[in-house]
């Protein structure tokens, strides 16, 4: 009996190792990951607009909060109620905190500065599921003079691909019912509304390969 316990006892240690050794090397990766995201496509890109507008779009950085804070006094009351379903006056510190400071693996965001004066005009982001790795919840705010210019488009289909290389296949969308604008861009990019209550509407989009998209746009096809 001494020598089964000892022999449980030594399991023990060895899986107790191996978690530990698991939760280290993902740490690692997780560290790893970002430290290419900060050296590779941190400085962003360049991007004109349909109207002649010129951005550029870049994750977001945990030095962002003060950007992020200044674009939330650029949005309407309307503006703020439709992106957080309820009335806001500011954030937090803490949701500052929580919106900038991402691991860009399970929480992703993708915000674009106004090219002329390095102010943050809009921002994509998503939010992996904590019960479905493959699926994420999204959200898309674009201040208000510059609401019409395709800046919302061009966003989501810059975070399509980011969830595609981070391994998630579908995005989901709590929208106001009254908010025509992202329940356009949504059917635009072949969302599937997939549920209703009186003051929301759910949509559901299928993240499609890349070889299946039409051009390098980034837009999904329908399957």
């Amino acid at each position: 009996m001494m020598f089964n316990h000892h022999i449980h006892a030594a399991l023990a240690r060895e899986r107790r190792d191996t978690l530990l050794a698991e939760a280290a090397s993902a740490r690692q990766a997780r560290q790893a990951r970002a430290g290419r995201l900060q050296a590779g496509v941190t400085a962003g890109s360049r991007t004109v607009l349909r109207d002649g507008s010129h951005v550029l779009i870049r994750p977001v950085r945990s030095t962002d909060a003060p950007l992020l804070a200044d674009g939330f006094t650029r949005l309407s009351a309307t503006s703020r109620w439709m992106r957080f379903l309820t009335p806001k006056k500011e954030l937090s510190p803490a949701e500052l905190r929580y919106l900038t400071d991402l691991d860009h693996h399970d929480h992703e965001a993708l915000g674009a500065l106004d090219h002329g004066n390095g102010r943050g005009v809009g921002i994509a982001r998503y939010i992996r599921h904590a019960g479905d790795p493959y699926a994420a919840d999204i959200a898309v705010t674009i201040v208000d003079d510059w609401q019409g210019r395709g800046l919302g488009t061009e966003l989501l289909a810059r975070l399509s691909d980011r969830a595609r290389q981070e391994g998630i296949h579908r995005f989901t969308a709590l929208v106001a019912a009254e908010n025509v604008a992202v329940a356009r861009l949504l059917r635009n990019m072949c969302a599937r509304l997939t549920g209703r209550e009186s003051n929301t509407l759910e949509y559901e989009i299928a993240l499609v390969p890349s070889d299946e998209r039409d051009g390098d746009r980034g837009v999904l096809l329908p399957r």
